[in-house]
């Protein structure tokens, strides 16, 4: 294993050889120049640095400091996808001769997918263990969040603490919007946190308290103008001449958290009554879920709309007023069993499955330190002052017009990249019934991004009507995204029923074109006339043997089953 490294060390040190030789630019986009050192990150660590430098200085506008900064965002992201096969496979596009490289990591290059991801017979294991990304990224997120992380106990509750922040404080921001796809987004998000009982899920709660102030603040404020409301209506009713006098009217229910459990008609006049926006914050999925199963409660089909901020209609039972939610700003955070997502979504195709974010947790028979004291105090009080620091921003997000979130020509130009190969690799591994899955995924990320970038701002950044994501939230969203679609498509194989494995469409289509009972060689024949690489075509036929779709017969024979 250890020459192995060597050998591919060598080999890509041959390939910077070849392009600094060449006076090639392999960094000309930004996109480029992330993929480069994120294949470098992931072969060679730290030891990649120095060749990162050497790949960077052909671009005109290269700075040391700059070129640090960015592979130090690559280091922290390993496990991103992109393989040193990726740097081999740039070179070989920009005209490096691959074949005069000795020791060319040959078996790495054929891991790879035409779109820079792994389609080995790995992903049961890479979805089974999706891996920790919160501590790796703590420390290019925002201070606010980065204090969050590190008050968690383990991997996973730092990634669970990260992610319900990230899903409550969405539901927090006033007047903040970005484009996305010609439409106008706000930043709310949906998160399932599927794990069984004492796991560690229960540990969400806390995220609560992050907005428990702004709450009482609304509450507070609803209650005051009910008082004032009751004074006028005694007043009223006690007047001898009502006709002259106009009735008080009801002042409206104020509030940000949203009981699950209330009527379709109360949610939607909640929602319209608190400037289109609220949170769903329900630590057991099933009162969500048997809600929507109830006579009154089904509102799943204004859940879905507001994911999109599409209009919602009802009939007030007062008056049997005609009301329209205009832009329903809605976010959501549930957990619950395995078996409560089931019951909350029967299956893959609902279209509410693919606009949550889902995080599962395993039960790890770990004994935590029940006694132990953090110096600062206990969770609450820290949770609880960290919310007062928020409330601050929260006001001053009410106070302004309004703000436009944007990224960068080059984030966008990485943006599109990576997802139209996520899609590509998807796609192919599960089907297009997964495609949906990963084309919201886009816009979750998006508004992730956004999030962070709002709460940077509670480190007292001026106000702007426009606010730009910085590359360490850019990075930080994806990466995010990346481990949300290995836990989507986790939760995907159990809806669906079926045991995780590739669905392999491309080896599919290849098995179509030979004999019921056929040798190893007439595949890969088949397998060239539809232009599929030899290497690659090894490999569909060991997934179809490992998933079931074929069985050997003998040494070089398969039959279909």
């Amino acid at each position: 294993m250890r020459a192995d490294r060597d050998m591919t060390a060598r080999a890509v040190e041959q390939l910077v050889d070849e392009v600094d030789a060449l006076g090639l630019d392999l960094t000309a986009t930004y996109d480029s120049w992330l993929r480069a050192g994120f294949a470098l990150a992931s072969e060679m660590g730290e030891d990649g640095r120095g060749l990162f430098h050497r790949l960077s200085r052909h671009y005109p506008k290269y700075r040391q400091r700059e070129a640090d900064k960015q592979y130090d965002q690559c280091l922290k992201g390993r496990g991103s996808g992109v393989t040193i096969a990726t740097l081999f496979g740039m070179a070989k596009d920009a005209g490096v001769d691959i074949a005069r490289i000795k020791g060319e990591p040959g078996k790495g290059c054929e891991r790879q997918s035409g779109n820079g991801y792994d389609t080995s017979n790995d992903l049961k294991k890479d979805l089974e263990e999706p891996g920790a990304f919160a501590r790796e990224l703590a420390e290019s997120l925002p201070p606010f969040l980065r204090k969050i992380v590190g008050l968690a106990n383990s991997d996973d509750d730092a990634d669970l603490l990260l992610l319900g922040s990230i899903v409550t404080l969405s539901a927090c921001m006033p007047h903040v919007y970005g484009i996305y796809g010609y439409e106008r987004v706000s930043a709310n998000l949906y998160l399932f946190v599927a794990a069984p009982a004492s796991s560690g899920k229960g540990r969400l709660s806390l995220c609560r308290r992050l907005v428990e102030p702004i709450h009482r603040e609304l509450k507070a404020e609803s209650e005051q103008e009910w008082k004032e409301y009751k004074r006028r209506m005694k007043k009223y009713m006690a007047s001898q001449n009502k006709e002259e006098l106009d009735a008080p009217e009801e002042p409206p229910q104020r509030m940000l958290i949203i009981p699950a459990n209330a009527s379709a008609t109360s949610m939607f006049q909640i929602l319209s009554e608190n400037n289109e926006s609220g949170l769903i914050f329900e630590t057991e999925g099933d009162t969500l879920a048997q809600t929507f199963k109830s006579e009154h409660g089904n509102y799943s089909d204004g859940f879905r709309k507001a994911f999109h901020h599409e209009p919602i209609s009802y009939v007030r039972r007062k008056n049997r007023e005609h009301v329209e939610v205009k832009s329903p700003r809605l976010s959501a955070v549930l957990s619950g069993t395995p078996r409560q997502i089931k019951t909350l979504i029967q299956d893959a195709e609902n279209g509410l499955f693919s606009r949550f974010m889902f995080f599962t947790m395993k039960l790890k028979l770990v004994w935590l330190d029940v006694f132990a004291e953090h110096k600062d105090g206990s969770l609450d009080m820290q949770f609880d002052g960290m919310a007062m620091k928020f409330l601050k921003l929260y006001h001053f997000l009410q106070q302004c017009q309004d703000m436009k979130f944007e990224m960068t020509s080059e984030q966008k130009a990485s943006f599109d990249m990576e997802f139209k190969a996520l899609q590509a690799y998807y796609n192919e591994l599960l089907g297009e019934a997964f495609v949906a899955s990963v084309r919201r995924l886009g816009l979750i990320v998006f508004r992730v991004a956004m999030v962070l970038t709002v709460i940077r701002m509670t480190e007292g950044a001026a106000y702007a009507t426009r606010i730009v994501c910085a590359d360490d939230d850019f990075v930080t969203a994806t990466m995010i995204g990346k481990a949300m679609v290995k836990h989507a498509a986790l939760v995907f194989c159990e809806l669906s029923g079926q045991p995780i494995k590739v669905r392999c469409k491309m080896g599919r289509e290849i098995l179509d074109e030979v004999d019921m009972e056929f040798t190893r060689q007439e595949f890969l024949d088949a397998a060239e006339k539809l232009g599929v690489k030899r290497d690659t075509a090894r490999r569909y036929v060991d997934q179809l043997t490992a998933n079931g779709d074929v069985e050997r017969t003998e040494r070089g024979r398969y039959r279909k089953m």
